[in-house]
């Protein structure tokens, strides 16, 4: 009985030290490889504009994020040369602003101060690089608090999509907003 267990002991530890180098399909497959590192699947729909996306540079966040601080603080002319010469954006209210970077600045300094007081609590963002346009985006999600003429103070969920241009300024935003939920009234009440 001792013999078959140390014969079966060494055949296993024999077994487990005698694996050669070659590496195994699936080791292959997740190396790294170029072919492997973009699985396929079969979507149902193709991406008209991209889908091949990277994280993208930091420093537009850096840029977006003092855009932002220079709006709650109405000092948004500090951010000017952030913004190329031709802008366009399109914001949540079906809005659109295209011209040049004065009178954007114009039309934002208008707008900002006929609001009261800004916070924007910022949840999230990413920077992006769209690989087959050669294109830096940063994607941002936040909530704007914001007081109107009577001082009532309205919450709103935003996220906006920014895109940089060669010389790492603003040319395009588009903004997706949400006003805060209304709840319906409970069953019977009115």
């Amino acid at each position: 009985m001792r013999k078959i267990c140390l014969f079966v002991s060494i055949a296993f530890l024999l077994s487990c030290t005698s694996r050669t180098n070659k590496p195994t399909t699936e080791e292959v497959k997740t190396s790294g490889s170029d072919s492997t590192k973009h699985d396929s699947p079969n979507y149902p729909y193709m991406a008209a504009y991209s889908s091949d996306f990277e994280i993208g540079d930091s420093k537009n966040v850096q840029t977006l994020l003092e855009l932002y601080q220079n709006w709650d603080n109405n000092t948004i002319e500090n951010s000017k040369n952030s913004f190329a010469d031709n802008d366009t954006m399109y914001f949540a209210d079906g809005t659109m602003f295209a011209g040049s970077r004065d009178s954007l600045m114009a039309v934002a300094k208008r707008v900002r101060g006929e609001m009261g007081k800004v916070v924007d609590s910022v949840h999230a963002w990413v920077p992006l690089r769209s690989k087959d346009r050669d294109e830096e985006w940063v994607a941002i999600w936040t909530r704007e608090y914001s007081t109107d003429a009577n001082g009532k103070m309205k919450p709103k969920e935003l996220h906006e999509i920014w895109r940089f241009d060669k010389n790492g300024k603003i040319n395009l935003m588009y903004q997706y907003g949400q006003q805060s939920p209304k709840m319906p009234p409970a069953a019977g009440k009115k």
